[in-house]
């Protein structure tokens, strides 16, 4: 089977906000445009499928599928919305011509909405926008589309830019029309929006090929499949190609081995494909991401889009606890220092280092929740790890020979009467308060400048002081100056002095003391942070202590002891909680606290020695 050269072809992608909708509008494309049989079972959000993206309800990676127009192909690509993911996004705008902005009805233009819209605007995409769930009770689409052009403004977009096509949709209703009292039937008006205002591809399939690779991922039958846009030529089953790396080294050379084009949530083997397309291929063994592709005659690789840089790092250590090696198959440094190798081949926002430490590795990703879903993934593959506090990544300006940081813009949507108190939190951790203005109903939109580091363990602490009703979105902004310390965890922990299983009777007697993590009969050790002291500093305590028996039985001795349900923490909650000499035990079946040095006497040596340190 062969790719038809005169079918007229339509590259866009889906960009948007986190939980705006954009994977529940493709499942609905995908429909309309009969990729799925009437029969078919199709899981809701087809496109994600990889279990922590079902769990989380989020994208964490691009996919690519095509559906069949009125005889027009067109390539979709859902992205990830969450800006700890934008990596992904820009490689994505790379292969497209056209791009669907979807903004909540609701909760208008927010962090990533911008982030979006900034790298489709420098890429001279002239996108479409589409106000989706206009079905909510809260929807306010005129204000949003008002929000959105002032934004397309603020961004410098030109005036085709700003002469932007409009729809109003609801994509778990399966409809969009281009005003509001439309006839909400189905998504037509959108197919015709794709293929009357996205321009073809335009490429020249005579030279001779080359592609960008934009998306890498491991097949169990075929191996690495590399997905990307053909730039220019025709790529032919069994070709021979070189792979160049972006410094115009050649990496590899070797055969096309299998082409695949997309068609519905299927890949189909063709065995030729023209510039312009989106194509997925296998044969090679080294290319990876942004590498290019090409026939042999080619000397100089293809432009490729530069990434953001890191932002954040945490250090990925092997359990060296009491408890190491019972619940996890994978626990050794060279076990987990080839996953990360494997990581870094297909995530390219996150970079891997050797640290000072034995089996030890600095990661550095985005943000909390990039490297969070990393470690959950390692986690569900069966290793065991222990990972210290993430650290914000800083520079030295070149000019001013000043130390930077990484500062990011939080927008923070609260009821009214939490603004206070939010405000005050941060501006504690060093938030400066650039706008606030109110959102609808009886809410504050705040918008803050705040060191990355000012929101490690905040959400936490935010969604208790609103109650659970705020909703908070951050970006990054840039470097700016070291903005001075900010004040960390102020209760100290409760640190077990004794190993076995933790005994009602005396978790009962730390209740006093604080708020305990753990329940009875669970294993514990000396060093195992059991939960929070009521005051600041850290106290050994046993949680093995038995009821001392007698044999006088007294009445009204023997009644039942209540104890308050544990704090539990999922894995992000517990790396945001922990300080610096903390570090979070991660095993297939278990998320533990502990001290780095479980020893108390080891512990006051190294608290000794970090005093001196920090008085010299």
């Amino acid at each position: 089977m062969s790719a038809s050269t005169s079918v007229p072809l339509r590259n866009v992608a889906i960009i948007a906000h986190v939980d705006h909708g954009k994977t529940t509008l493709v499942d609905q494309l995908l429909k309309q445009a009969g990729a799925f049989r009437t029969n078919q079972v199709v899981a809701e959000r087809a496109m994600d499928r990889n279990d922590l993206e079902r769990e989380r309800g989020i994208t964490i990676l691009a996919k690519c599928t095509a559906v069949d127009w009125k005889g027009v192909k067109i390539n979709i690509v859902d992205t990830p919305g969450h800006a700890d993911f934008g990596g992904e996004v820009e490689r994505i705008l790379s292969m497209v011509d056209g791009a669907i902005v979807l903004v909540d009805a609701a909760e208008g233009v927010l962090p990533q909405t911008k982030f979006v819209l900034t790298k489709a605007l420098a890429r001279g995409i002239r996108p479409m926008v589409v106000v989706n769930k206009v079905d909510r009770q809260d929807a306010r689409p005129d204000d949003v589309h008002n929000e959105m052009f002032d934004l397309f403004a603020a961004l410098g977009a030109d005036d085709n830019q700003l002469d932007f096509p409009m729809l109003f949709a609801s994509g778990r209703q399966g409809w969009a029309d281009a005003t509001m009292d439309g006839p909400r039937k189905d998504l037509s008006a959108m197919f015709d929006l794709i293929v009357s205002h996205v321009p073809a591809p335009g490429l020249d399939p005579s030279l001779p090929f080359a592609m960008n690779a934009a998306i890498l991922e491991a097949d169990p039958f075929l191996g690495r499949i590399l997905t990307g846009r053909i730039e220019q030529g025709t790529a032919r089953l069994n070709m021979p190609v070189r792979v160049l790396h972006s410094d115009g080294t050649i990496i590899e050379t070797g055969r096309l081995t299998k082409l695949l084009t997309f068609s519905g949530l299927d890949r189909v083997v063709v065995e030729t494909a023209e510039a312009g397309d989106i194509v997925a291929i296998a044969g090679l063994s080294s290319a990876t991401i942004p590498d290019t592709i090409a026939d042999p005659s080619i000397t100089e690789p293809l432009p490729s889009v530069p990434v953001d840089p890191p932002t954040l790092s945490m250090t990925f250590r092997i359990n060296d606890g009491p408890l190491g090696g019972r619940e996890g198959k994978k626990v050794t440094s060279r076990q987990i220092r080839e996953r990360l190798l494997k990581e870094i081949e297909s995530n390219v926002a996150i970079k891997v280092t050797m640290s000072s430490e034995n089996d030890a590795f600095e990661v550095a990703g985005r943000g909390e929740l990039q490297l969070g879903v990393l470690i959950e993934q390692m986690r569900r593959e069966g290793f065991e790890l222990t990972i210290g506090r993430p650290r914000v990544l800083m520079q030295t300006n070149p000019e001013t020979g000043e130390r930077e940081e990484p500062f990011e813009e939080a927008l923070v949507d609260v009821d009214e009467e939490y603004s206070g108190v939010v405000v005050q939190k941060l501006s504690l951790r060093k938030g400066q308060l650039q706008d606030m203005r109110p959102s609808g109903g009886n809410k504050q939109r705040l918008t803050f400048l705040i060191p990355s580091r000012g929101l490690i363990g905040y959400h936490g602490e935010f969604l208790t002081d609103t109650r659970g009703t705020g909703i908070m979105n951050r970006l990054f902004h840039g470097y700016l100056p070291f903005a001075g310390p900010i004040e960390g965890r102020r209760n100290g922990s409760l640190i077990s002095n004794s190993d076995g299983e933790a005994i009602q009777y005396a978790l009962f007697s730390l209740q006093d003391r604080g708020t305990l993590f753990v329940d009875p009969g669970v294993k514990v050790y000396v060093g195992l942070i059991l939960g929070e002291h009521s005051r600041d500093n850290d106290l050994d305590v046993n949680p093995i202590k038995e009821k001392k028996l007698t044999n006088i039985r007294a009445a009204g001795k023997d009644e039942a002891l209540l104890l308050i349900p544990p704090r539990r923490m999922n894995l992000e909650q517990a790396i945001a909680y922990i300080e610096e000499d903390e570090l979070v035990e991660v095993t297939p079946s278990a998320v533990r606290l502990r001290k780095r040095y479980l020893d108390p006497n080891e512990r006051k040596k190294h608290a000794r020695r970090s005093e001196a340190t920090e008085a010299a």
